[in-house]
């Protein structure tokens, strides 16, 4: 029976809690609220997207700044006290509480600091993808309904976080995007204005890519690692390529390597597998695949 076991089985596990990994128990150490990360994305694109996902009116004839200084105070006080959490929880007791608030300090600074940039470079991504989607019906369109520009604004706010140093925060808010995108873009890449990602399930981009300006990616398509066999000894190594200006990548396309560079204006045909630079200005494509057709009853 069940509960002539239960003590042995509570024994068990009570003793799996003494691993690193299982830390409620241990002061302090707790992990940041995916919750509150949400909110945080969400009310943040209210602001840079105002009246899309949202109810607020804005006119000629409101002022928009009450709206914006309201909503980014309330946005302040979640990222503060989602940052403090982090710190707390990666620095195992070596700082003070007012170091860590200190820091916490200059990372809010710095991230509100970023925004009007932030939105600035969004906006060239909106162009992006309405320029490159004759099925776009206009840019508002794009705005409210694309899964490649959210998991793109998700990835650019986390990238700055990331570029600040904040531990995990980063993480859950790309991972977030994956989960409701089926797009994973590393937030420690870095890319250019003006990226395109069309349709975007299945795309993956590792964390240490980089790519340029003006660069489509279209469905299925992995930007990663030649090989990860090393794992935690590859940590802070260039281990994904490098995708140059004006690079378009179709669909299912794989591109891999650290040292791999896809020059400038080349286009990579869907299906490939690319594990070496190529030039500016290459047509990267398999060979043409052989097609066999049958008629019904017509022996192979």
């Amino acid at each position: 029976m069940f509960g002539d076991n239960l003590e042995r089985i509570v024994a068990g596990i009570e003793k799996n809690y003494e691993a690193d990994e299982i830390f409620f128990t241990k002061p302090g150490r707790h992990f940041p609220s995916r919750s509150a990360i949400k909110m945080l994305l969400k009310e943040t694109r209210r602001v840079l997207f105002p009246g899309y996902f949202g109810e607020e009116m804005l006119s000629p004839y409101t002022s928009p700044r009450y709206f914006i200084g309201d909503t980014l105070m309330q946005v302040e006080r979640v990222l503060r006290a989602q940052v403090i959490t982090a710190l707390k929880y990666t620095d195992d007791g070596a700082s003070t509480p007012e170091q860590i608030e200190q820091r916490t300090n200059e990372i809010c600074t710095a991230f509100f600091d970023e925004l009007p940039q932030v939105q600035r470079v969004l906006l060239t991504d909106v162009q992006a993808l309405y320029d490159g989607d004759p099925a776009a019906g206009s840019k508002e369109e794009v705005i409210f309904t694309y899964p490649g520009l959210y998991a793109i604004y998700v990835y650019r706010i986390a990238h700055v976080l990331f570029e600040l140093g904040v531990p995990i925060i980063p993480r859950v808010m790309t991972e977030l995007a994956h989960s409701g995108t089926g797009i994973d873009i590393g937030a420690g890449a870095t890319i250019g204005e003006y990226f395109f990602i069309d349709h975007g399930t299945g795309v993956v981009i590792g964390e240490t890519t980089e790519i340029g300006d003006h660069v489509k990616i279209y469905q299925g398509v992995t930007l990663g690692a030649l090989s990860t066999r090393g794992g935690q000894r590859l940590a802070g190594v260039k281990r994904h390529p490098t995708i140059e200006d004006d690079v378009t990548i179709y669909s299912n396309a794989s591109v891999l390597g650290g040292e791999t560079v896809v020059g400038r204006g080349s286009v990579i045909a869907g299906s490939t597998f690319v594990t070496s630079s190529v030039p500016p200005h290459s047509r990267v494509s398999v060979k043409a695949q052989e097609i066999t057709m049958r008629q019904p009853g017509e022996k192979d």
